[in-house]
């Protein structure tokens, strides 16, 4: 089960995304409990299989507003690496980025789920 405990552990800014939340921890759980669904991980992935930086980078960008608006600090932190290289148009292998966030992706998920 989702708690502050548990988000604090992870390296989430608990304080400021309740406070974002209206200080709501049932909102605030309600939407990091969205989070794993969110379609722009699926967005990146294929993008990022594409080869279509454009794409790629609208999807990093709105899971940079996601997570930044959580304040899931660990998740927000990979995703605007890749947010800023994917801005510049750089050709690159992007996969071990994209692991790392949807590795993060994962631990949010087990937090909820457990």
């Amino acid at each position: 089960m989702l708690s502050i405990e548990k988000l604090q552990e992870y390296g989430a800014d608990t304080a400021t995304g309740l406070q974002r939340c209206m200080n709501s921890e049932d909102f605030y759980f309600r939407m990091i409990g969205m989070l794993p669904g969110e379609k722009s991980f699926g967005r990146l992935e294929e993008a990022l299989k594409e080869n279509d930086l454009d794409a790629a980078f609208e999807a990093a960008h709105a899971l940079k507003g996601v997570a930044g608006n959580l304040s899931l600090t660990p998740l927000y932190d990979d995703v605007a690496e890749i947010t800023e290289l994917l801005r510049g148009r750089i050709k690159m292998d992007y996969s071990q980025l994209l692991s790392r966030i949807l590795e993060q992706r994962e631990k949010i998920r087990k937090m909820i789920e457990d």
